[in-house]
């Protein structure tokens, strides 16, 4: 099978030099492209040229670019998926990192043998991430690898459709069955994988491959982040729902576990813990009410997606449609 990666960039010059050669240097040789949302206009919006596009090049790196205003998660990743065209597409934001060139290949392995049409690799916390980060890393991203079908539902509730666009392999003739990556404010990712689930293919969680990937947010960062989750989790919900208790459930765990782990092994930490957990939820609660309901200028101010209340599709009303 062949393999090809996507890079989806956006002011990211700074990590393309770690994130590019364990790519470049792994024994599968796979095809890469580096795809940027920032580097023509329509004359709206102008471009930072903060020099992604230069340093991907001085890699040796395909570029593929669009104006910012044709931008969304889900669009980038289905332009970049068919502007590859290889069997198998790896889509990976630029902040992940693999920790050496035989991780691509463990990550594959499981499309590859047939085992699964979506494959996705463990994520560990950068040298220096705080105790939330660390935590949320180790919840989501547990030392065993499994894989999942519809069927584990009942053992894995919510979490049976989970992967990352940080670092998530793909069998592109099983998007190919989902017409692609759907056109979302966020979450392709989950989306694209309920959908494969219901058609009856298998999820991989590959904990022997390997990137380097977190974020120490603040309270702010939490609430708006997750002011996007709820309302694309609320829109799609029909779809990503396996009647298994939902978001709330496995949120419930992940702020009880953090809070204990907090406690136990950072103390002073536990004030900011306490309070980026409610901002989450705050935001989380906010962005379901608020789908298909607020005014424009209301999504402006509290989403983390500026390009998208901009953006062509939304303006033709695209992102009212029914979720399918």
């Amino acid at each position: 099978m062949t393999v090809g990666v996507g890079i989806i960039t956006y002011k990211d010059k700074k990590h393309l030099e770690k994130c590019l050669p364990p790519l470049l240097d792994s024994p599968l040789k796979p095809k890469v492209i580096v795809f940027n949302s920032d580097f023509e206009d329509d004359g709206t919006i102008k471009p930072t040229n903060d020099g992604t596009v230069g340093e991907a090049r001085k890699f040796g790196m395909e570029v593929f670019s669009i104006p910012r205003t044709e931008m969304n998660h889900g669009e980038a990743r289905e332009r970049t998926r068919k502007k590859l065209g290889t069997d198998i597409v790896v889509m990976m934001t630029p902040d992940a990192y693999f920790t050496d060139e035989y991780q691509l290949e463990k990550l594959v392995r499981p499309i590859m043998e047939g085992k699964s049409s979506i494959a996705y690799a463990k994520q560990i916390p950068y040298e220096g991430a705080n105790i939330v980060s660390r935590y949320g890393r180790m919840f989501s991203f547990p030392e065993e690898g499994n894989i999942r079908s519809a069927r584990d539902a009942g053992k894995y509730g919510i979490y049976t459709a989970f992967c990352s666009d940080a670092c998530t392999a793909y069998l592109s003739k099983a998007l190919d069955e989902i017409g692609g990556f759907r056109w979302v404010l966020s979450g392709e990712d989950a989306i694209a994988a309920a959908m494969l689930l219901k058609k009856g293919h298998k999820i991989a969680y590959v904990a022997d491959a390997v990137v380097s990937h977190s974020h120490n947010y603040g309270p702010k960062k939490e609430f708006i982040r997750h002011f996007d989750t709820g309302m694309y989790r609320k829109q799609w919900e029909k779809v990503i729902n396996f009647g298994t208790g939902g978001d709330q459930k496995r949120g419930v765990g992940y702020a009880a576990g953090l809070l204990q782990y907090v406690l136990k092994n950072e103390l002073k930490m536990f004030p900011t813990a306490f309070f980026q957990l409610a901002m989450g939820w705050l935001g989380y609660q906010l962005g379901r009410l608020s789908y298909h309901r607020a005014p424009l200028w209301f999504y402006k101010k509290l989403s983390p997606a500026d390009f998208f209340w901009d953006s062509v599709g939304y303006k033709q009303g695209r992102w009212f449609r029914p979720a399918e």
